[in-house]
């Protein structure tokens, strides 16, 4: 490859935020952990325990994290939080408070292995005035953004308190993202269908790509993306199911009159996001390649959850794609989300 190899899908787990957050509201993080296991339905619960008690250090340990990513022919990392340190049932200081918090062991991390590793904080979706602050701590600590859910569940629960991305109150964050050229890294965790998906998986095989379909229309057919065109927005698990049934979506735009929200067809505004390769498929991988453009697909890797891949490098090789293509994929897309990568890193052997 001519230039770093960057993988903007990994994640870090931080055990002394769950513990701070264990201690300031017990019973919310009680009730979440209640919810996720129905959610999940107890055979995963138990399988996800096994997982991560066996990628533990995968995790947490950063000799180990790099040894991987040497293993593999990543260069670099974007490293966000794991999703589970979104804690939706915060109020708002608390809310804040562990944001920053967040934000500030993600630097802690990247700011040891600085030629290898970018960071992304959180910004608590759930509390649109606090996003702001989040972002802007985030980027005084050197991190190149925030990392957000799908949706932003209320405290107080019901569809009623629910924060879509097309919610007016978030303007004031997408202009600042916006302003900032911040990366916004959208991964969903949790879904509102809730038990329905309770069983085979289904919590997250379905339940990440609906969600990445659903929060994706909200953005695009809002017209979200016609006020902040500039927006540096990274979908998780290549879009989910939107970029493959985008036909319909535009069908809509044409025949509904409540779904002209948006000025152009929203097939359009795939060309203003950006996807991870993640898509365990390489034909899916194509039809995304195709509809959203080469310039706009990014190494993922979803390191190290079982449900990414263990070699996202090869998994791009093996897709059947053009050389140019794969080059985009995994080198030089990433110099255009983040810009200062083709300064402040190098790749080994490569001047």
């Amino acid at each position: 490859m001519n230039g770093p190899v960057v993988d903007v899908h990994a994640h870090a787990l931080l055990p002394g935020i769950e513990t701070y957050v264990a201690e300031i509201d017990p019973d919310g993080l009680a009730a979440a952990k209640d919810l996720d296991a129905r959610r999940n339905g107890r055979e995963s619960s138990i399988e996800s325990g096994r997982m991560i008690q066996d990628r533990w250090s995968l995790l947490t340990d950063l000799p180990t994290r790099l040894a991987v990513m040497d293993a593999t022919q990543v260069d670099v990392q974007m490293v966000s939080p794991s999703p589970s340190h979104y804690y939706p049932f915060l109020g708002p200081d608390a809310a804040l408070d562990v944001a920053l918090q967040v934000n500030a062991a993600i630097e802690k991390l990247v700011s040891r292995a600085p030629d290898r590793l970018v960071g992304l904080g959180v910004a608590p979706l759930q509390h649109p005035d606090q996003m702001v602050p989040a972002l802007d701590d985030a980027l005084r600590r050197g991190l190149r953004g925030v990392e957000i859910g799908s949706f932003g569940a209320s405290p107080s629960g019901g569809q009623a308190g629910t924060v879509e991305l097309s919610d007016p109150a978030l303007d004031p964050f997408w202009a600042a993202a916006e302003k900032a050229r911040a990366v916004v890294f959208l991964h969903p965790f949790g879904c509102s269908l809730d038990e329905r998906l309770d069983r085979f998986y289904l919590a997250n095989t379905v339940s990440q790509p609906a969600e990445n379909a659903v929060a994706l229309s909200h953005l695009i057919f809002s017209g979200v993306l016609d006020r902040y065109p500039d927006l540096v927005v990274v979908a998780a698990h290549g879009g989910g199911y939107l970029p493959t049934t985008i036909g319909r979506s535009d069908h809509a735009w044409r025949v509904r009159p409540e779904a002209r929200g948006c000025t152009h067809p929203p097939s359009t505004y795939l060309r203003r996001l950006w996807f991870d390769s993640l898509t365990h498929d390489g034909a899916q991988l194509t039809e995304l390649i195709r509809v959203a453009g080469a310039d706009r697909v990014l190494l993922g890797s979803d390191y190290p959850f079982d449900m990414g891949t263990d070699d996202p490098v090869a998994a791009v090789r093996h897709a059947g794609l053009a050389d140019d293509v794969v080059q985009a994929i995994l080198v030089d897309n990433a110099a255009t989300v983040l810009p200062s990568l083709s300064i402040g890193f190098t790749k080994k052997g490569f001047a």
